[in-house]
């Protein structure tokens, strides 16, 4: 049989920065050039980064990624890269179709060049596009209605695009067209669990194509999503013959043997299931026998391990993409500030990590010390800045009492938070969960501040669980605990009034979180949730606080989705509407 040197580029593209973005395609391309690889695949939209939204409309960032991807040809070729066969995905434009209602403007395709010789020797456009959960790609992109098979070393190499794998068709295209081997580019974000029905897609498609099939994903954070790699190789009956690290860039290289071209006739009429099926051949000769390198096959996180690398991955990301360098949060010594702090050392370093602490009237003790201990054990810069004078001064001339009081005292701790930022251009971080951004347990202006929010989409449930995964880490390391075990063991309260705990507003977190699952995340009707055992009261009083937050939700900071079903891209609920769910 043939054999093939396969390369998957497992890269953090920047969304919009096609020349950092070219010089990383570069690169990879040098390292697989050096390790004798045939063919090196990168993910979707590598160029121009991925997901980019309405930019794939804009006339003057489809003609740079066309001319982008002509000239990365040619800086490839120049590079001592020329024999390399490349495949890489950017922002192209569907030839004659005409401007009009229902087309996305200047007609944008989401593409894979194949690069050889210092030119773009084929082309394919996706086909399926992405249109539910975070995905809104009919928005953006027309359709392509062709499939590429390109014969390498005298190897047939099928071609699609993320979704199209979602979607029957490419892996039996692949065994009509009796194609060796299907790659697969893929923009795939990150969601919990995610990585064991993305291996079982493979494994099935690859039976179906009777094919090897090779998924290589983006790593990374953009915005609300996070990139995990977990790039994939597996032969056709679904064994893996490789596997990424997740969520740390690479390149994975794969030896195959595969089945040699059966060289059919080309023909332009060639058609499979509506698709055009274009054939190129880059070199129908075999390559050289050579001697297989040993198979990478990298173990799989644990759950809580992969969530929190989520988190840090995210805030990092959007930190370093956006232009900052460090970051501040107000230090409450509560268990959600905690997880923040010690997901923001991580990411950054402690040198670059500023808490502050605001002290109230009704702020217990172990609050201010819980907060002072964690900056003793992690090395942030702790900053204590008693609110009293001042929401004394706002009260000379409000006079408020009950809940306009309570608030008062967060806005004011927000204030002293967007000061601070702006004098020394820190990004502040907004540390709610998701169980408080569900119920509205928050104040807006006030403890909702912020330019990013790292545990958004975690429930409280969650947080506590993995501050002490990130203890018995430590632990397991010999280092420090970054999070005091007193934060963790105390009932949470937000300290606003004397004796407050969050049970005085709230059902306890543990069946708050389960039927927040059930009508959030799954999205059951209330007759649904109530089916599943839930108490008929508890069902009514929590979705009544889940709809009526909505306006809350709107103004909160982006963070990063780990679960199946953010607040943010995906769960869009209208702020004003009369729907109310009957028991």
């Amino acid at each position: 049989m043939p054999q093939l040197r396969l390369a998957l580029a497992q890269v953090n593209a920047t969304v919009g920065d096609l020349a950092g973005n070219a010089d990383l395609v570069v690169d990879f391309c040098r390292q697989a050039a050096e390790q004798d690889v045939h063919l090196v695949v990168f993910p979707e939209m590598v160029l121009t980064g991925y997901p980019i939204e309405d930019l794939a409309m804009r006339a003057s960032f489809i003609k740079a990624s066309i001319a982008g991807v002509q000239v990365l040809a040619e800086r490839l070729a120049q590079e001592g890269c020329g024999d390399l066969v490349a495949m890489v995905g950017y922002l192209g434009q569907a030839e004659g179709v005409d401007n009009r209602l229902g087309i996305p403007k200047n007609a944008p395709q989401n593409c894979v060049a194949v690069i050889h010789g210092g030119r773009v020797v084929a082309s394919q456009a996706k086909h399926h596009l992405w249109n539910y959960g975070v995905g809104d790609e009919i928005r953006n992109f027309v359709p392509g209605d062709t499939i590429n098979l390109v014969q390498i070393g005298g190897i047939d190499v099928a071609l699609a695009i993320c979704e199209d794998l979602w979607r029957d068709g490419p892996s039996a295209a692949a065994k009509a067209a009796e194609a060796a081997l299907l790659v697969v580019p893929n923009g795939s974000p990150y969601e919990a669990d995610k990585d064991d029905v993305r291996l079982d897609l493979c494994a099935r498609r690859a039976r179906e194509g009777e094919c090897v099939l090779a998924y290589v994903n983006l790593v990374g954070g953009q915005d609300e999503l996070v990139f995990d790699g977990d790039s994939i190789v597996v032969d056709a009956t679904g064994r893996v013959l490789g596997r990424s690290r997740q969520f740390e860039p690479e390149l994975l290289v794969v030896d195959l043997d595969l089945p040699a071209a059966t060289e059919p006739m080309p023909d332009p009429d060639e058609r499979f299931g509506g698709l055009r099926i274009r054939r190129t051949i880059v070199s129908a000769q075999p390559f050289a026998a050579y001697e297989p390198r040993p198979v990478v096959h990298h173990e799989r996180m644990k759950r809580n391990e992969e969530i929190y690398t989520a988190l840090v991955t995210g805030l990092r990301d959007y930190v370093h993409k956006n232009g900052f360098s460090s970051v501040l949060f107000g230090m409450s010594g509560g268990i959600d500030s905690t997880l923040v702090a010690a997901i923001a050392v991580d990411a950054f370093g402690a040198e670059n990590v500023f808490g502050v602490s605001n002290p109230s009237a009704w702020s217990s003790e172990h609050s201010q010390s819980d907060a002072a201990e964690q900056a003793r054990r992690t090395g942030l810069s702790l900053q204590t800045i008693p609110i009293a004078p001042i929401f004394d001064a706002y009260q000379d001339s409000l006079h408020l009492d009950g809940l306009a009081e309570e608030n008062l005292q967060a806005r004011v701790r927000a204030v002293i938070w967007m000061g601070l930022s702006n004098q020394h251009g820190h990004l502040v971080l907004a540390c709610g969960n998701k169980s408080e951004l569900a119920t509205g347990y928050s104040t807006i202006y006030g403890d909702a501040v912020g330019g990013y929010a790292p545990i958004k989409d975690v429930p409280k449930t969650l947080v506590w669980e993995l501050a002490r995964w990130r203890n018995e880490i430590a632990v397991e390391r010999g280092e420090t605990p970054p999070i005091p075990e007193n934060t963790i063991s105390k009932p949470p309260s937000a300290e606003l009034r004397p004796g407050q705990l969050d049970t005085d507003s709230l059902p306890p977190y543990e069946l708050l979180d389960a039927v927040l699952d059930a009508y959030v995340e799954r999205d059951l009707g209330s007759a649904a949730v109530i089916a599943e055992g839930f108490d008929p009261a508890l069902v009514e009083r929590v979705i009544g606080l889940v709809d009526r937050a909505e306006y809350k939700r709107r103004q909160y900071p982006p963070g990063p989705k780990v679960s199946r079903r953010n607040f943010g891209r995906d769960r869009r609920v209208p702020i004003t509407h009369r729907w109310r769910e009957k028991l």
